[in-house]
């Protein structure tokens, strides 16, 4: 079968799926036994909302802490090491007032000659008042020198607002995040994009690239959140995480021509189904918020949490079992990713 039309049947196969549907789409993706890793899976226990990025010849680690009160980072020379790195804390919650509670989902960048950490952030007295806030370190090495607040990225409303992601593509500067738009009723989240004026502050048109419109992406709850972004092969992809955080959470995907204009809402595709789901047989659930890392040799690897039992008693929000795992990606032949399924838990 043609790998358009393989890819075609699998969003068919997917489109309008539930939590109660996802092991047979699961099945139905599966791909051959991939060849070992070459690093533990999972890499980091309890450490959600990854992001892995490489500067010279150091791997960098951040992601969401279980106690989701202070920022860390770890670095090694290899993927392999970040499982048994050092973590550095390099910041912690306040007590009182912004960036007081629900620390969440930070990303490391190194833009204009300095490291930035872009995150989301409650309040104390208001614990889902999440807004997105930044930290600067002018040192040359990120685990040295002095992170200094940066203060909040404006949006252009004042909503419960997380999860931001920065690209550059064609000599532009991005951000990407998601946000519940004030005008729906349904306390949602949807993706958002827009140009930045500088590593802390927006500048020009907000675009909504994509909103939950369909039953898989409303499960337990409404959310197009995550946004991880991929230049690869002429395209523009962003995957996105779906639903709610338990088994039912899932990505999608959006994507455009590279020469397009990505401010127009009209350039973007989005998949009628999820693109990467739980896998019962490999025992492996939730899996999602993810980013992208691409290797010196073009090897593209995503960057993933999951959990490895499916059941969870209460909100699985304030489930610890969320863990860091990594898995190459690969393509198909007219160049669209196939994500495959998390894999099995091992060496």
């Amino acid at each position: 079968m043609p790998a358009s039309l393989l890819f075609s049947r699998r969003l068919a196969l997917a489109a309008g799926a539930s939590a109660l549907f996802m092991p047979a789409l699961a099945q139905t993706t599966a791909t051959p036994a991939p060849a070992p890793l070459p690093w533990p899976n999972p890499l980091v226990a309890q450490r959600a909302d990854p992001q892995i990025t490489r500067h010279g010849e150091w791997y960098y680690l951040m992601a969401t802490a279980p106690a989701y009160d202070m920022l860390e980072l770890r670095r090694a020379r290899s993927i392999a090491g970040l499982a048994t790195a050092e973590p550095k804390v390099v910041w912690r919650r306040h007590e009182q007032g912004p960036m007081s509670r629900h620390i969440w989902a930070p990303e490391l960048a190194f833009l204009d000659g300095r490291w930035f950490i872009h995150f989301s952030a409650g309040e104390a007295k208001e614990p889902w008042k999440i807004r997105l806030w930044t930290l600067e370190n002018t040192a040359a090495d990120p685990m040295q020198g002095e992170w200094t607040e940066r203060g909040q990225v404006k949006t252009q409303w004042e909503t419960f607002t997380l999860d931001a992601t920065l690209f550059e593509h064609r000599g532009k500067r991005y951000m990407a995040w998601a946000q519940n738009d004030p005008a729906s009723k349904n306390h949602g989240t949807n993706i958002y994009l827009s140009r930045m004026k500088s590593p802390t502050e927006l500048e020009g048109p907000q675009l909504r690239l994509s909103q939950p419109d369909y039953a898989w992406e409303k499960v337990r709850h409404q959310v197009n959140e995550a946004p991880a972004v991929l230049i690869h092969g002429g395209r523009v992809f962003m995957t996105y995480s779906a639903a709610g955080t338990g088994a039912e959470y899932c990505l999608g995907l959006l994507w455009a021509d590279e020469n397009a204009d990505l401010l127009d809402a009209k350039s973007w595709r989005k998949s009628p189904g999820p693109v990467f789901v739980s896998s019962p047989e490999n025992g492996q659930y939730g899996p999602g918020h993810n980013s992208f890392l691409v290797e010196p040799d073009g090897t593209v690897l995503n960057v993933f949490h999951a959990r490895n039992y499916r059941d969870i008693v209460g909100d699985p929000l304030k489930d610890t079992g969320r863990a860091t795992r990594v898995q190459p990606l690969i393509f198909t032949a007219d160049g669209m990713p196939d994500f495959g399924q998390p894999l099995k838990e091992g060496p």
